[in-house]
Formats: C-alpha cells, sequence, structure tokens
C-alpha cells in the first residue's frame, strides 16, 4: 500500500508540473498547438512507467483517448474500445454513472476544487473492478473555459475486497457476539468466502455422534443439501464424510473420478459441481465437530488464497458450532437454579405441565403454594447481595425441610418459590404445609455478624377447583400472595374468585389508561392558590382528570399510582406539563401577567434523567418565563443524597420555582431540607384539619411556618375550606393558602372569570 501511494504521489506531482505547462502554452495559434501537444506526449510517456491507466476526454468532441494500461486494466485490448465517451458510459456500473457524472459537472463549474471518485467498472471477464479516477481540466484562455479532462485510473479492487471482507467478517463476530441464530451466521460465513472468490459455493456441516447435518449451505441447490443430511460419516463419504471420519483436511480436485466420491457423484454432478474441498471443523480441545466445504463448478485444488481461505472459514464456523454446543449444555443445566439447588423455573413450569395431565387422568388434585420473602430488597440494599444469596440459599434448605418426600419445591427468582403439594383432599393439606414454611422461614438468622429475621408471604391455590392449566393456577396463587400481603405479610391466604375479579378489573384499568395517555384523553382542571395578605390569585395547580365511558370518574390518587407502575408516568407528566404551560401562556396574552402554574410531578419521574431536559424543552416551545413555572414534589425525594440534590440544582438553574407538596407527613427531614434549594413549603390539609380543634395541631402549625420562614421558603397552607382556618393562617402569618374556600379544582375558562373578578 505504501509503494502504491508513494506511486501515486510521484506521478501527481508530475502530472501537476505538466499541468502548468498545459495551460501556459495552450493558445489557439498553430505554433501553441504544436507545442502544447509535444507537451501532452511527455504526459502520455510519465504515465508509462506507471499502474495508472490515462483517459483524455475532449469536451467538445466526446472524443475520448483511453491509454493501454486504462483498457487492459478493463481486460481489453488496445484496438478493442472505440474512442468515445459511450465506451466509458457502457462500462461504468449503471448505479454510479449519473453520481460520477455529476461530479465531473461540479469540477468543470468550479463547485469542487478537485474531481477524485471511486467506481465500479465492467470487466471484459464480466466481474466488476473497482476504480479510483483522478482528474485535472484544461482552459482555454482568456476566459478559463474548460476545454479537456485529462485524468487517470487506479484499480483499487484489492483493497476493497480487503475491506468489505473485513466489515463483513465484523459483522458475523458480532452476530456470534449477540448470540444470532447459527443457521443465519452459517449463511454469513458462506457468503463471505464466496464473495471472495467468485464462482465458489460453500457447505458447512455438523457432526451429531457420526451423522452429518446440514448446517448450511446458501448457495447449494436444496436437493443435494437434503441427500447430504443425515449420511453416516466414513472414509468413503465424499469430502466432508472423509474429514470428519479422518480429522484431517480431504481436496478432492475431480468429484467425477476421485473413489472418494464413488458412491455420492451421482448426487453432486447433476448440479454442476466437479471439486470439492473439506476442512474439519474442530473445537477448542480438537473434537471433530463438523466440516466446511468449498465447491467449484471444474475440476481444480486451491490456490495459496484459497487454502488459506479453508483453514479460516472452518475455524470461524468452529466459533459458532463450538457455541452452540456450549448453550446446549446450558440449556440442560438449566433444569437446575444453580444458586439454591432447586429445580428451575423451567423444570416447574413442565413439571406442573406434566402434573395437570395426570392428575386430569386419575382425578386426583393438588395445591400449588406461591412464596415470596417480605422485604428481601431491604436485605440486599443493606447487606449486600452476597448476604441475599446466603438468605436465599438459607431459605431453600428450610423450604425443602418443610416439605414432604412427595412435594415438589422450585426457585422461580429472585425470591419467589413454588411448592406443589401432592396428593390433598382438603384444605388442611396446604395450609399445614404453608404453616410449616411461615414457621422455619421466622427464625432467626446471623449473617456478618448481623441477626436477621426472615418472613415470607404465601398464596394458596388447588386444582382444579382454582384452575386446570399452568397459567391459570399460577395466575390463582400469585392473586393468592398479594392477597396475603395486602393484609399485613408473613401469612398465608388462599385464592378467592372475587381477587380474580379485582385482578381482572385491574387490568382492564391499566389498559384504558395507557389508551388514555396515549390518545390525550385525560383532562385538567386548575385550583387556584391565594395570597393571604391580598386575597388574589397567585398561581394555580393543574390537576389531571380521569372519565372513563366504562369506569365512569376514576380517583387521580388511583390512576397516578397505577401510571407510575405500568410505566405511563413520564408521558402523562409531559402531557400535562405541556398543555398547562400552553394555558398559561394564553392567560398572560390575556393580560394576567403575574399568574404563575404549579405541576406536580411524580417522585419516579423526578429522579429521571430526561426530566431536565423535557422541563426546558416545554418552556422554550410554550414561551413562558421560567419563574413562572412551580414544580412540587412530595416529601419523598427530599433526601440528602448527590442525585436528588443536583436535580433540584439544575431545575433551579433553568429558574423555574421548586416546591415540597404534601409536608409534614412524610419522612423528610430537617437535614434535608438544609441543603434544598426550594421556594414553597406546602404543609399538608392533614394538619389544617383539626388546626381549630387541637392545640398540637395548631403549635406544630405555627412551627413550620417558622422554621420554613427561617430557612427562606413562602410556606402554603393547603386544604382550606373554613373562613376561622384562613383567619388563624392570617395570624400565623402564613403566606398563601388553596383550598374548597376559595374555588374547587376548576376548568381554564371558569378560572379566567375567576382571575377577571379578581
Amino acid at each position: 500500500m505504501n509503494e502504491t501511494n508513494n506511486t501515486e504521489l510521484q506521478l501527481l506531482n508530475e502530472i501537476q508540473k505538466l499541468r502548468t505547462e498545459l495551460l501556459s502554452l495552450h493558445q489557439t495559434t498553430e505554433t501553441h498547438t504544436a507545442r502544447l501537444f509535444n507537451s501532452e506526449e511527455r504526459f502520455a510517456l510519465a504515465m508509462r512507467g506507471a499502474s495508472d491507466g490515462l483517459w483524455d476526454w475532449n469536451l467538445a468532441t466526446d472524443d475520448v483517448y483511453y491509454s493501454p494500461r486504462w483498457k487492459s486494466m478493463l481486460g481489453y485490448d488496445d484496438n478493442e474500445l472505440e474512442n468515445n465517451l459511450t465506451t466509458w458510459a457502457t462500462l461504468v456500473h449503471t448505479e454510479e454513472k449519473d453520481s460520477v457524472l455529476k461530479k465531473v459537472q461540479e469540477y468543470l463549474t468550479g463547485e469542487a476544487e478537485f474531481f477524485e471518485v471511486e467506481m465500479r467498472m465492467h470487466h471484459k471477464n464480466g466481474h466488476d473492478i473497482f476504480v479510483r479516477s483522478r482528474a485535472f481540466k484544461v482552459t482555454r484562455e482568456p476566459n478559463s473555459e474548460p476545454i479537456r479532462l485529462i485524468g487517470t485510473h487506479v484499480d483499487i479492487t484489492p483493497q476493497k475486497k480487503a475491506k468489505q471482507f473485513e466489515e463483513r467478517h465484523n459483522k458475523i463476530i458480532e452476530m456470534i457476539a449477540k448470540g444470532k441464530p447459527v443457521s443465519e451466521i452459517y449463511i454469513e460465513i458462506a457468503l463471505l468466502y464466496e464473495e471472495r472468490h467468485p464462482g465458489l459455493r460453500c457447505s458447512m456441516l455438523e457432526l451429531e455422534g457420526n451423522i452429518l447435518k446440514h448446517g448450511g449451505a446458501p448457495s447449494l441447490p436444496k436437493g443435494y443439501c437434503d441427500a447430504v443430511n443425515g449420511l453416516v460419516n466414513g472414509p468413503g463419504v465424499g469430502s466432508c464424510g472423509t474429514s470428519t471420519f479422518t480429522g484431517q483436511r480431504v481436496l478432492v480436485e475431480n468429484i467425477e473420478t476421485d473413489p472418494k466420491w464413488a458412491k455420492l457423484k451421482h448426487v453432486a454432478l447433476p448440479y454442476g459441481m466437479r471439486c470439492c474441498w473439506s476442512e474439519p471443523i474442530k473445537n477448542a480441545a480438537g473434537k471433530v465437530l463438523g466440516a466446511f466445504g468449498m465447491y467449484y463448478d471444474y475440476p481444480a485444488l486451491p490456490n495459496k488464497e484459497e487454502s488459506k481461505d479453508l483453514v479460516s472459514a472452518s475455524r470461524l464456523a468452529g466459533i459458532v458450532m463450538e457455541r452452540e454446543l456450549n448453550q446446549k449444555h446450558i440449556r440442560d443445566l438449566a433444569y437446575t437454579d444453580e444458586l439454591t439447588g432447586l429445580s428451575s423455573r423451567t423444570h416447574f413450569y413442565l413439571n406442573i405441565d406434566e402434573l395437570v395431565k395426570t392428575s386430569a387422568r386419575n382425578n386426583r388434585q393438588f395445591g400449588l403454594l406461591y412464596i415470596d420473602l417480605d422485604n428481601f430488597k431491604n436485605v440486599n440494599d443493606s447487606l449486600g447481595h452476597d448476604v441475599g444469596d446466603l438468605l436465599l440459599k438459607e431459605v431453600a434448605l428450610r423450604l425443602k425441610s418443610a416439605c414432604r418426600e412427595i412435594d415438589y419445591i422450585a426457585r422461580l427468582s429472585g425470591d419467589e418459590f413454588c411448592i406443589v403439594v401432592n396428593d390433598i383432599v382438603d384444605d388442611y393439606g396446604t395450609a399445614h404445609v404453608a404453616q410449616r414454611c411461615l414457621d422455619l422461614i421466622a427464625c432467626p438468622v446471623e449473617f456478618v455478624g448481623r441477626k436477621y429475621t426472615p418472613a415470607c408471604s404465601i398464596g394458596i391455590a388447588h386444582y382444579p377447583e382454582n384452575g386446570n392449566s399452568l397459567l391459570t393456577l399460577l395466575k390463582a396463587a400469585d392473586t393468592a400472595l398479594y392477597s396475603a400481603k395486602d393484609f399485613g405479610k408473613n401469612r398465608y391466604a388462599f385464592y378467592q374468585e372475587e381477587l380474580t375479579l379485582r385482578a381482572e378489573y385491574r387490568f382492564k384499568v391499566e389498559q384504558y389508561l395507557r389508551e388514555a395517555i396515549e390518545k390525550q384523553q385525560l383532562s385538567i382542571v386548575y385550583q387556584p392558590k391565594i395570597d393571604i395578605n391580598t386575597g388574589k390569585i397567585e398561581s394555580v395547580e393543574a390537576l389531571s382528570r380521569w372519565y372513563h365511558p366504562q369506569l365512569g370518574e376514576v380517583s387521580p390518587t388511583e390512576f397516578i399510582k397505577l401510571a407510575e407502575q405500568i410505566g405511563m408516568i413520564k408521558p402523562l407528566t409531559e402531557w400535562v406539563l405541556k398543555t398547562a404551560c400552553n394555558q398559561l401562556s394564553l392567560w398572560h396574552k390575556a393580560g394576567f401577567q403575574t399568574l404563575r402554574m404549579a405541576v406536580n410531578i411524580s417522585p419516579s419521574h423526578f429522579l429521571d434523567s430526561e426530566l431536565v431536559p423535557l422541563v426546558k424543552r416545554i418552556i422554550d416551545e410554550t414561551d413562558i418565563t421560567p419563574g413562572d413555572l412551580e414544580l412540587e414534589v412530595t416529601e419523598g425525594v427530599v433526601q440528602t443524597n448527590t442525585k436528588n440534590l443536583d436535580v433540584f440544582e439544575r431545575l433551579k438553574k433553568l429558574g423555574v420555582l421548586l416546591a415540597i407538596d404534601d409536608f409534614g407527613i412524610g419522612y423528610s427531614s430537617f437535614a434535608s431540607l438544609k441543603h434544598l434549594n426550594v421556594d414553597f413549603l406546602k404543609i399538608d390539609k392533614y394538619f389544617m384539619d383539626d388546626m381549630l380543634t387541637d392545640k398540637k395541631a395548631r403549635i406544630l402549625i405555627k412551627s413550620m411556618i417558622e422554621m420554613g420562614h427561617s430557612l427562606g421558603y413562602e410556606i402554603t397552607a393547603e386544604g382550606i375550606e373554613k373562613r376561622k382556618q384562613f383567619d388563624l393562617l392570617q395570624e400565623l402569618e402564613c403566606d398563601s393558602a388553596q383550598g374548597y374556600l376559595f374555588s374547587k379544582p376548576i376548568s381554564a375558562d371558569e378560572i379566567s372569570k375567576l382571575l377577571t373578578r379578581s
């Protein structure tokens, strides 16, 4: 490559010198024409020593001179091609002709400073070669009109093919790494080498015991592949059969005459196969896994490059075959849970399917216990995953001891286990096993010097009463499990039909909610916040509402929590935020310039990396001032860790206002408030409900107001419904209030009327 580059550089320098001389000599007189001809002869002589082909295009007549080297590059003799532009047009690849001519035009008109293109051209033998073409223009004075284009062609096919081979090879490695199906990878390997050697056809055979199995051969006829598939390998079973039997390379120059093909040539010859070279495919330990075969439709032995590629292809196929065998071994191991030694989820499913069938035939019943450890996440978070694994192992041992020999136990995933209680006649049998599980698991255990008392919840379902298939039984047991957790955990619960109805209702609500959020079928109402000193509306809080034709009015508490659980809180928040900001922009244009908009942000969404960019984008799109937007978050996100504080700081840098909502009933600490850069504390309605009758409530409210003011926060009281509450808040110097005393959440039009009256 370096030698080629040096030659091209020297050539370009020579061309540049000659170009300068050509330009200076090119005049319209006969004398100048003769001198120009002599200079061009010198240019042609300079080209003879190079490997480049020369072309000279007369732009006025479209006559083109092609040098002998230019023609031989495409497989033609000097007298075989006519010297005109049509010759080039018929030889260049049709997909690239227009783009090349466009670049020529751009160079001639001065839009491009130089001309250099890469293109495919048809060789006389039928294949394409890759050519790099460079040129300079000869102009006529005094207006510098281009009259000729002189250039070179360099055959860059080897470099291009090497690059294409590398790219395709890398693609195959990537497919292997990503675990793509072996059949797809086999095809890519075959095509990789077939493109490298025109006319070559490749085949991969897998060896199962001593049986040859078709792996992949995209260019071989199906009839031939079917005939080879299933053959027993041996010394007289073609090239690949012999290769897999001996473990050695087998090169057959002529299939028709070679004795190794005596029993198979009647299959190969009708499809045009005349030679076959086979390399055994081996694993890292040297065991034969299969064979890679190369076929041509003429008798031949491999040249040096083909021989090298035969080895390379077999090694690449060997990586694929060895990976597939390892994964098969892994699948065999999949029936056992590696951590606990119990049956795996896969084996559990197979076992239940079979048990359902035999129980149906024999009219038997069995019970299913679905077990989930209570608060297992806390163990991982506080003691580490290593300790969590130790606990799972201990729980597995205890569950095994709780079971009878005829029962079956499996670990489904994480901290979930299932026990099949066989041969039951009533609820007592499963309840007895469940209670033993609860008792045994609840025994204290000590890890890393710390004593821990585990607990679990258990859901119980029976076959066939609660389900007659794997899925229905699991659903019933899972429903019962959550019933046990709802009743306080560390207990068992039986499946009840009403729980299924409740679960089905929840599923419908999920589906309806997804649709409502995606199609923006929810609505927004606004509740004003009043300045206690002036009585004027200083801001409104945007609140989402959902009315469904079948479900009716769904509580915001219910559907917002559900949106978080099903991963729809982000699109819901984005829609509320954008709709509310658009509405604020309309109110500002209507003359209510001092009005602000408050929007609640879910705790789960608050820490999302996309929240701050989302807020900034919506502020820009709706053309509001950042300081007119209040974002409210609950105490749940008021933590002192770096991630939480960073989100607060980034939002403050945008210029938006921040409020801590429902303050006083969560678990924020004064230490957290010390580090937070927020603007408002909103005292929860819980305190307002008792402030007129409970002295302690008044003291707490007063303390929160004073504390907030001392920290530089404005204080808002939520849930104000009585005038006396408002009067007391004035005495306590609260800044603002919100509640039914002033207005329920109402539509944007009704807010506009309130603003006008205000």
